[in-house]
């Protein structure tokens, strides 16, 4: 195995212990439960030859078994007193076995579940840490991966691991021990095959961590391919997709598979490999006993106990080869899991932090591309919106509208040139907190969650809020309307992502949430697009009053809902081509102009 692997698997295996590290106690437990459990069975295995030699001797004498004296009585053999007493000794060696493994298994598990109960919370909390630009170009079924299926290998590696690696490496120890005890001369055998077994595992080792890593993308990746079908299962029935769906995941699918199969093919051959090279030994001592130099030094519990170890070692052998595939993938999952927690969060270098800003906005010559694209997506953008004002935004699809909205809440920071500024303040001197704190926002795609309508409208709200306030807000967005013929009003269960309800419904709670909010700036992208014109007619008023005596950002292709804006901008391609009121682009004839006419045909 070449060092960085090594080094590497070692710094990993040092950082999951700290996940571990205040359970010193029960660690410690567990431990010498695991070691005692190895030392009951080496000691069963010593007592083989006192059993035989002693338990069917043929002269009485005094006998020993384990170091205890067994006196002969009269009428009696020593032989018979040591089959009478050997059944007491295994029943309480072996009483003493179960409770041991009772109190290290449990130790164990317990310990495995704290771990994956941590480090999932811990990667959950870090993925809301991240900034929007990384999770643009990661796939949500990856992440979802890594909080599921990584951290279940992760528990596997620091459960199954300790409990092999200690009680099945003691017992080779104690094995080994007994047999060098009663003939360091067969025993020697054992030496031949230590440098042979090295040299597989190591090379299994190489080859079993690239098969692990391929094996926690291919999980991503049918994660992904299983999330993309069931949120779009609507599309996939109307569109008849059934096939290029079910075809797309056996495609994953089949791959998951094929590197899976890889994994056990090399565990597969490992085993037996390791076998045959430990019968070599077994082999060794068989023939060594048959020489006559030896004759005399051997009696028939002594070979039959160092036999019998010999094969018994084989099974902590085979678990201990075993359980590299094991380590070796707990290990990848963690280093996968480790790099994700290792991103870095977004930054927020701010220090100022506002109860309540007035609310005036301001673009100064602002450029920004987003990552990994050359292309400008603003292009030396100015405005300004004063409190309490209306500014609007339209323009073709990706002219740059909603990413002046995500500069506004920070989503994305590094600005190319220019700077924007609330109240006078440059937003990257605000702490995140706090800028976003100031900010109402209510997109096209509203996220809803499967809880009560109530608390989807109370969502995240700062201190308590009372039932009153929650109706009020549901009311200013003309939702109490339907939500009064639910069966349970506001404590409606509505499903993930709001699936009870129609896509007008979930958008007017979204508007009642940032209502309910209240913040001084209110960012309104496409929020009255899932409605009917009935339905956006009477929205538009709570609209309205939402908007009086906050700086409202509103990006829409509906031109009739921004009519009474005090400024509408017309962006394309990054740049704002034309500026001005309702009236004043009307008469320009311009882009704006053919966009109403568009609408509402001249």
């Amino acid at each position: 195995m070449t060092p960085q692997p090594t080094t590497r698997n070692r710094d990993i295996f040092k950082r999951l212990l700290t996940y571990v590290s205040h359970l010193k106690g029960i660690f410690i437990i567990s431990a010498l439960a695991l070691v005692a459990y190895a030392l009951v069975d080496a000691t069963f295995l010593y007592l083989i030859k006192p059993f035989i030699d002693e338990g069917f001797a043929s002269t009485p004498h005094p006998s020993s078994v384990g170091g205890i004296e067994i006196a002969s009585s009269k009428g009696f053999q020593s032989g018979s007193d040591v089959l009478k007493i050997a059944p007491f000794i295994v029943i309480g060696l072996f009483a003493m076995r179960g409770t041991f493994n009772f109190i290290a298994t449990y130790g164990v598990s317990y310990m495995s579940a704290h771990v994956v109960q941590t480090m999932r919370q811990q990667v959950f909390d870090h993925i809301l840490a991240l900034p929007v630009r990384y999770m643009d170009k990661v796939s949500p079924g990856e992440l979802i991966s890594k909080v599921t299926y990584d951290t279940e290998q992760i528990a596997r590696a620091s459960g199954n691991t300790l409990v092999s690696l200690i009680r099945d490496g003691v017992a080779v120890i104690a094995y080994l021990s007994v047999m060098f005890y009663y003939s360091w001369k067969l025993s020697l055998c054992i030496l031949i095959i230590v440098p042979l077994i090295s040299i597989v595992i190591a090379t299994v080792n190489r080859r079993l961590r690239k098969v692990s890593r391929q094996i926690q993308n291919a999980m991503g990746t049918v994660t992904s391919a299983s999330e993309q079908m069931i949120k779009g299962h609507k599309n996939v029935l109307v569109f008849g997709g059934q096939k290029t769906e079910s075809e797309r995941f056996a495609k994953v699918n089949k791959y998951n598979r094929y590197q899976n199969m890889k994994l056990a093919t090399v565990q597969a051959i490992s085993q037996p490999v390791v076998m045959v090279i430990s019968s070599l030994a077994l082999g060794g001592v068989i023939y060594t006993a048959s020489f006559e130099s030896l004759h005399n030094e051997l009696t028939a519990g002594i070979f039959a106990t160092i036999l019998s170890t010999m094969i018994a070692m084989q099974g902590p052998i085979k678990s201990l080869t075993r359980l590299n595939a094991e380590f070796q993938r707990g290990m990848t999952a963690c280093a996968t899991v480790f790099e994700l927690i290792d991103t870095p969060a977004e930054k927020d270098t701010g220090t100022v932090e506002v109860e309540r800003v007035k609310g005036d906005l301001r673009f100064d010559n602002v450029s920004f591309h987003y990552p990994d694209h050359k292309k400008l997506a603003l292009d030396r953008i100015s405005l300004s919106v004063e409190q309490g004002k209306t500014l609007a935004l339209v323009g073709r699809s990706g002219s740059g509208k909603s990413t002046i909205a995500s500069l506004i809440t920070r989503f994305y920071s590094e600005l190319e040139q220019g700077k924007i500024t609330l109240d006078g303040i440059d937003l990257q001197d605000y702490t995140l907190k706090s800028l976003r704190s100031q900010v109402a926002l209510v997109s096209q795609q509203v996220t809803l969650f499967n809880d009560t309508i109530a608390n989807n409208i109370a969502y995240a709200y700062p201190g308590k809020v009372t039932r009153e306030q929650v109706e009020e807000a549901a009311r200013l967005a003309y939702a109490m309307e339907f939500i009064e013929r639910l069966p349970e009003g506001l404590d409606t269960e509505i499903g993930e992502n709001g699936v009870m309800l129609s896509g007008g419904q979930r958008q007017r709670i979204a508007i009642a949430r940032a209502i309910l909010r209240d913040a001084p700036v209110l960012i309104l992208d496409e929020a009255t697009s899932a409605l009917d014109t009935e339905s956006e007619k009477a929205i538009q008023k709570g609209l309205d009053n939402l908007r009086r005596n906050r700086t409202s950002i509103v990006i829409a292709h509906r031109l009739s809902t921004i009519e009474n804006a005090d400024e509408i901008l017309v962006i394309d391609q990054g740049r704002i081509v034309e500026r001005g009121d309702h009236h004043q682009l009307l008469q320009r004839d311009g882009m704006y102009a053919k966009l109403y006419q568009m609408q509402f045909g001249g």
